[in-house]
């Protein structure tokens, strides 16, 4: 079956899809921007710059990071970084459900490569 994939275009702002929101979903999950980067197979620097991609698209922050020291460094994210991954979430399901009969006709249209 087709899956659907949404990415919400902010013009010459940038943009935000699948993969900011996959990260910023694991440094909630794992309290740091690099283990959330090595979840992903994706460098610490790559992590950084997609965050701060992110900061500079909604003008304010969306994770909260804390420094090394005896209880080390960490991150999480903040109340805007929390709604972005729920509103993006949301428009995923929203747009899937609306496409799903489509979706589905699609895959009935679709001429099966395995034959031939």
């Amino acid at each position: 079956m087709p899956t659907l994939s949404v990415r919400i275009d902010f013009g010459e702002g940038g943009r935000i899809g699948p993969g900011k929101i996959q990260l910023l979903e694991n440094i909630a999950a794992y309290g740091s921007i690099s283990a959330g980067a090595r979840a992903m197979n994706m460098s610490y620097k790559r992590a950084w710059d997609l965050v701060e991609e992110l900061n500079r698209i909604l003008g304010k922050p969306v994770v909260s990071a804390r420094t090394g020291g005896k209880r080390g460094g960490g991150a999480e994210l903040t109340a805007l970084g929390l709604s972005v991954v729920s509103r993006f979430r949301a428009i995923e399901r929203a747009a899937t459900a609306a496409a799903e009969q489509h979706l589905a006709s699609l895959q009935a249209e679709r001429v099966d490569q395995t034959k031939g």
